[in-house]
């Protein structure tokens, strides 16, 4: 290689790599033929790339289909020769010859061109492809006749080709060329000299083909001329150059076109034949002439993308040897036969869904070999995606984001690339690409509702699920798991945890333990959703339990009060009238609702047809006028029932005297026997009844000595007395708890007694107007100390005066169960169903009713005188079941209410005290009291 040469190439290396910069790429440029390991140069370098990077990135080179010619040395960041490069193989005639390379890497994905041009060497000698070329040349042959010779061939190109040939000897034949547009040159072969067949029969010639290598290459044929008799004219062709078109793909034996030739001799020195003289390339493996019309037809494929454009020299000789030549000019259509192809460079399989927006997927480069319209490529992607396609340089594609994603709306993309032509028609090929969108935590858990409310049956059993709360989380796999958690808090002082508890993994809410309705009707907790991502998310809930009450509390009687250690007994007169309120039955249930609804039965009586109990209010009055012929000792069974399913009920006894002595309501009284409750031990309670038996004989005895006694010195005492004074016990009212924790465990009872008559020896007891009740022990402690009939006789007798009514009320201020005053309709058992009571309802009533009886114990005169006392200690609300109504006053039509609380006297007071204080005004009385208190004075 010449320093000319060589400085040539370096100018254009340095030409190719300025452009090359300039364009953002590399180029290089490598002489052909050089051995395997060969530098081509330092990639990393040029590009500025550390050689960290090259190895991170997976650095790789990319040729798309072509071989592989040139390899990256990733150590040391440069490009080095894989294998033999043979530019007359890689490029043929075609300059400059170019190998276009791609680098890839990855993490990020980015990609490089580089260019390296391959330099011709001169490496071949031009070349005939007949070693002899041999011509009938008539002797009539004029001067400057021309003959064409065949052209050689040199696979170098530029100025390694071939450039010029010489003819020897020179003596009749010169040799002439003429330059083609293609950059060939025609060889012909000038007849200078007219032939002598007679002297010269055979000429040979040398024709010599050199190149412009240094150093020159060459290439020769012999040229055989033999000299033939006189043909003076030579075929002649219409035109000396012919052009034509055909589509790629061509059928064979397609006509391309025909030529023409004319020859004015006769005979056969006019004959012409037609030859194809295209030698070297694949021309006659395509084409065909029919020697004899000139035809010239498609014999092979035609294929635009392989060659575009071809030449075809066609030859015309006659029988005499004279010849005439022509070219064809065969321009190659194309047609979109070619669909684009999709390469795949790089690509993700997995994609955060909080990835940053222009985030590379992937990276395709698409090809089409077809040219113009049907090489231009456009590619789209499918719609309503956060995804977009971007071009870079030589059709290579970015798929990138573009939008949000959200895993929780759309879990995968199947992503379809499609790749279309501009050709027409237009064809296309496509690729589905699959992407997984990963989760990240951005979804907190949320409830199906915004607050949850449930209800339970008190009395439940421990452990029992309530209901279930849920919630959802739209992320996915641990993020999405849902833990459920219960927040303390409290209810009432306790913390909720001990009342109720919620499953981690379900929301199920379990009852820790038995609620109970009477002490917590509901209460309200929160509920926390945590799910199981990191940071965790969460949300809360509120969850209010309502507690159902349930029938399980029985009627609890708080009057009359049922105990085994006395009789109490409600007094009647015989004058009472029909309606009398004999005693009312008094009962609350602390259940609610329909369950705390009362109703009062009578059960059994020793007459039915005498008393009634009002169903709603419990008030026992009479149905008649009771007669001398009705028994004196009445005995009521009284069934409190509620209104729950199933209902509750109790049981009380209530027993009437009807009388209008005390003597005589003594005697029947004291013959009262008691309930007894049996077991299976019999023996025990034969021996426990013949000791009670025992015992109330030496008491009866007791009790009648001391009667008698008694009565004696009463008559000595007011024998000449003629007054008739009332007797006037005065029971306050009592209050039982079914529980046996708010009875009132003393009664008070102030019994007086006064002579009627000296003259008759027994006592009439008289009973004030508000009190009828009688309550006599049947230990026999009702008999009369001396001293206490002292005080009797001091503190009664000495007094006259007639008890004071002001304790009485009229009717209508009777207060009903709800605790409000009744109508005389309600009052007797008529009205309406009766409204629940409410709790201030009922601890206001409890209230008056614990004031009213320490008021009317603190009004009884201090020298008041009974048969029996019992002292009450102080209650508390706490003793005494809750319950609106207050005092009752059996024996009269009249309920004292929780807003009448005057000062009661069940005695007269003493003389000095009756000047110290004030008497109470006097209510008005029913005609009810008044005709009893008429009928007494009569008595």
């Amino acid at each position: 290689m010449s320093d000319r040469t060589m400085a040539r190439q370096v100018l254009l290396f340095i030409w190719f790599l300025s452009l090359s910069s300039a364009l953002g790429q590399v180029s290089y440029s490598i002489p052909e033929e050089m051995s395997k390991g060969s530098l081509v140069g330092n990639i990393a370098q040029d590009l500025g790339l550390d050689l960290k990077r090259l190895k991170s990135g997976k650095a790789r080179i990319y040729t798309g289909d072509s071989a592989e010619y040139i390899e990256l040395n990733k150590e040391r960041g440069v490009l080095l020769i894989k294998e033999r490069i043979d530019r007359e193989a890689l490029c043929g005639q075609t300059t400059p010859c170019a190998l276009h390379l791609q680098i890839i890497l990855e993490n990020p994905i980015e990609f490089y061109s580089v260019t390296v041009e391959v330099t011709d060497i001169n490496d071949h000698s031009p070349s005939f492809e007949r070693d002899e070329i041999r011509f009938r040349i008539s002797e009539s042959a004029v001067t400057g006749a021309v003959f064409v010779l065949e052209r050689a061939m040199d696979l170098d190109v530029g100025i390694n080709g071939l450039q010029t040939y010489s003819l020897k000897p020179t003596d009749n034949f010169s040799l002439k060329l003429q330059s083609q547009a293609d950059g060939s040159k025609l060889v012909e072969m000038v007849l200078q000299k007219p032939l002598d067949r007679e002297k010269q029969e055979h000429l040979s010639l040398v024709l010599t083909a050199i190149d412009g290598g240094d150093p020159q290459l060459s290439g020769t044929a012999q040229i055989h001329v033999t000299v033939l008799d006189a043909n003076d004219n030579a075929p002649v062709f219409t035109h000396k150059i012919y052009k034509a078109s055909i589509k790629e793909n061509a059928l064979k034996g397609t006509v391309v076109t025909t030529v023409s030739a004319s020859d004015v001799d006769e005979g056969s020195n006019g004959k012409i034949k037609f030859s194809i003289a295209n030698t070297l390339d694949e021309v006659s493996k395509l084409f065909e002439i029919n020697e004899t019309n000139g035809v010239m037809r498609v014999t092979g494929n035609i294929d635009y993308e392989k060659a575009r454009h071809y030449q075809i020299h066609v030859q015309a000789s006659d029988d005499g040897g004279l010849t005439d030549s022509c070219k064809i000019d065969v321009d190659v259509i194309d047609i979109n036969d070619n669909k684009p192809l999709i390469n795949i460079m790089s690509k993700l399989t997995t994609l955060s869904e909080n990835s940053n927006p222009e985030t590379v997927v992937t990276v395709i480069n698409v090809q089409d070999p077809d040219a113009g319209e049907n090489g231009k490529i456009y590619c789209s992607i499918n719609e309503n995606i956060p995804f977009t396609l971007t071009t870079t340089n030589n059709n290579f594609f970015s798929l990138v984001t573009d939008g949000d994603l959200d895993r929780e709306r759309e879990s995968e993309y199947n992503i379809s690339v499609t790749c279309s032509d501009e050709g027409v028609p237009s064809l296309s090929s496509s690729v589905t690409l699959s992407l997984q969108i990963s989760d990240v935590n951005d979804n907190a858990p949320v409830f199906e509702k915004s607050s949850y409310e449930a209800s339970v049956q008190e009395n439940n059993t421990p452990g029992l699920s309530i209901f279930t709360v849920r919630a959802r989380d739209a992320d996915f796999n641990q993020n999405a798991r849902v833990s459920y958690i219960l927040e303390d808090s409290s209810v009432n002082g306790v913390p909720v945890s001990s009342l109720v508890s919620v499953s981690a993994d379900s929301g199920v809410i379990h009852a820790v333990r038995s609620f109970d309705y009477e002490q917590i009707k509901d209460f309200q907790f929160r509920v926390k959703a945590q799910d199981g991502g990191s940071p965790p998310l969460s949300s809360n809930v509120s969850v209010k339990i309502i507690i159902q009450d349930q029938n399980d509390n029985a009627p609890q009687v708080l009057y009359p009060v049922q105990s085994a250690a006395s009789v109490v007994a409600e007094i009647v007169p015989r004058s009472a009238d029909v309606g009398y309120l004999v005693t009312k039955v008094v009962a609350v249930d602390v259940d609610s609702g329909q369950n705390a609804w009362l109703s009062y039965k009578l059960h059994k009586a020793t007459d039915r047809a005498l008393f009634e109990v009002g169903l709603q209010n419990g008030e026992i009055r009479t149905v008649r006028q009771v007669t001398d012929k009705d028994a004196v000792k009445q005995r009521l069974t009284v069934v409190v029932e509620d209104n729950g399913q199933p209902s509750r009920s109790a049981t009380v006894n209530v027993n009437v005297a009807v009388a209008d002595s005390f003597p005589e309501v003594l005697s029947e009284f004291t013959d009262f026997t008691h309930d007894k409750e049996y077991n299976d031990n019999l023996t025990f309670y034969l021996v426990l009844a013949l000791a009670v038996v025992s015992f109330l004989f030496i008491v009866s005895i007791i009790a009648i000595l001391s009667v008698k006694c008694y009565r004696w010195r009463r008559e000595r005492m007011f024998y000449k007395s003629g007054a008739n004074l009332p007797v006037i016990p005065y029971y306050p009212p009592l209050y039982a708890d079914v529980g046996g924790t708010g009875t009132l465990q003393h009664v008070y009872n102030y019994e007086v007694c006064r002579t009627t008559d000296s003259r008759k020896s027994d006592l009439k007891y008289v009973r004030p107007c508000s009190e009828s009740i009688i309550s006599l022990e049947t230990s026999g402690t009702h008999t009369l100390t001396h001293a206490q009939r002292e005080r009797l006789n001091n503190d009664f007798f000495d007094q006259q005066k007639p008890p004071s009514g002001d304790w009485r009320f009229t009717q209508n201020q009777r207060p009903g169960p709800s605790g409000a005053a009744a109508t005389p309709e309600v009052a007797v058992g008529t009205g309406p169903w009766p409204n629940p009571p409410t709790e201030a309802e009922q601890l206001q009533a409890l209230m008056a009713a614990a004031n009213e009886v320490s008021e009317a114990t603190n009004t009884l005169a201090p020298g008041t005188m009974g048969l029996s006392t019992r002292y009450s200690p102080q209650f508390t609300l706490q003793h005494v079941p809750d319950y609106r109504q207050n005092v009752y006053i059996p024996g009269s039509t009249a309920t004292l209410t929780s807003n009448q609380q005057q000062p009661q006297q069940a005695l007269p007071p003493p003389q000095v005290a009756a000047a110290a204080q004030p008497e109470p005004p006097k209510a008005a009385q029913t005609p009810a009291s008044k005709k009893k208190s008429t009928k007494k004075e009569k008595k």
